[in-house]
């Protein structure tokens, strides 16, 4: 038995991909079959508002494989109310949540088991509480699970003005780093990016790993968060403290390295590097995931800053608003690198 708000209907509006795969032209609001319940844990939630992510353009492109068993609609984080819940859900039929998904919400209705979600306070938007999954997740698994980032240790955040990279510069603060830097594209992003609590690099203008031993005196700092890949690779490790930590999470800038590189560090420096993507993971990592980020705080945090001007306020920061019909102008403007965060 299950609980139900309303009467779902059998099919829905959703964004779609004409053939399958192609450029942000070949999106098109249409129909598709609206999920249904499928285990005792799954909710059905009527979705108000949905993010962005770099990974929904390369699986337009054909780039990103869809886990298996996830719905081929885009979008994996999402602001709704729950419409219906199974017997083991615990979420009735009119209750305000946000969560991430493996895949589906850029449309009506998606079908997400009740682990992967959380309850959505009043003090959060609809918009806001759809950007808060993809981007803080990933940044709290990467500094916290594959990081283990502790209290007093430093901190390197590349993309700094990134969704992902708000989101790791504000918790790694929350989580007491004792420094947190970062690499930006323009001087423009670098003051957006110190207003967060960090030190910014504008790669463009500097070599930010010179600047970084300067900042550091030579130190390097214990922790760097990656989506650059080959490009960075020798200056991560350079740029790394005894014990220190490698995470990579992309290879925006290519995946293989052209130079020779000398294993020697990894020895001496007693380095770890661990690469992960977060949708890939299985359904009971990816609920473990979020319910320790609410255990641990995280979200506590994101919802004492939403209005408060203080220096410990997580912010959420949106960059644009489309409605879904828009969804070709969103695409290109996050294909453009011109973007933080989006949501529809």
């Amino acid at each position: 038995m299950s609980t139900m708000r309303a009467s779902i209907p059998d099919t829905m509006r959703a964004v779609l991909i004409r053939d399958g795969v192609g450029p942000s032209s070949a999106l098109y609001l249409g129909e598709a079959p609206t999920p249904t319940i499928a285990s005792p844990t799954d909710v059905i939630v009527k979705v108000r508002a949905f993010g962005l992510n770099r990974m929904d353009l390369l699986q337009r492109e054909g780039k990103y494989p869809v886990p298996p068993g996830a719905s081929k609609i885009l979008g994996v984080e999402f602001s709704g109310t729950v419409e219906a819940a199974g017997n083991d859900a615990s979420l009735p039929a009119g209750t305000e949540v946000f969560g991430l998904t493996t895949g589906g919400a850029y449309a009506e209705y998606v079908r997400v088991p009740a682990p992967m979600v959380l309850r959505k306070s009043s003090v959060l938007s609809w918009e806001q509480a759809a950007i808060i999954p993809e981007a803080f997740l990933t940044a709290f698994q990467a500094l916290k699970v594959l990081g283990s980032l502790k209290e007093g240790e430093d901190v390197l955040v590349h993309a700094g003005a990134s969704g992902v990279g708000i989101a790791a510069i504000q918790l790694a603060r929350s989580f007491g780093a004792r420094k947190v830097f970062c690499t930006v594209g323009s001087d423009e992003k670098a003051v957006f990016c110190s207003s967060l609590g960090a030190q910014a690099f504008n790669y463009k203008t500097t070599d930010w790993s010179e600047e970084l031993a300067k900042a550091t005196d030579g130190r390097g700092v214990d922790i760097i968060m990656d989506f650059i890949g080959a490009p960075y690779f020798q200056k991560n490790i350079a740029s790394l403290k005894r014990d220190g930590r490698l995470t990579m999470q992309g290879f925006m800038g290519g995946s293989v390295l052209d130079a020779k590189f000398n294993l020697g560090s990894l020895l001496v420096k007693r380095l770890r590097i661990e690469g992960s993507t977060l949708r890939s993971r299985s359904v009971e990592y990816q609920s473990k995931l979020v319910q320790d980020f609410f255990g641990q705080g995280g979200l506590a945090a994101i919802e004492r800053g939403v209005g408060s001007e203080g220096a410990d306020a997580l912010r959420l920061v949106i960059h644009k608003q489309y409605d879904w019909n828009d969804i070709q102008a969103a695409h290109d403007e996050m294909a453009a690198n011109k973007s933080t965060l989006l949501y529809c």
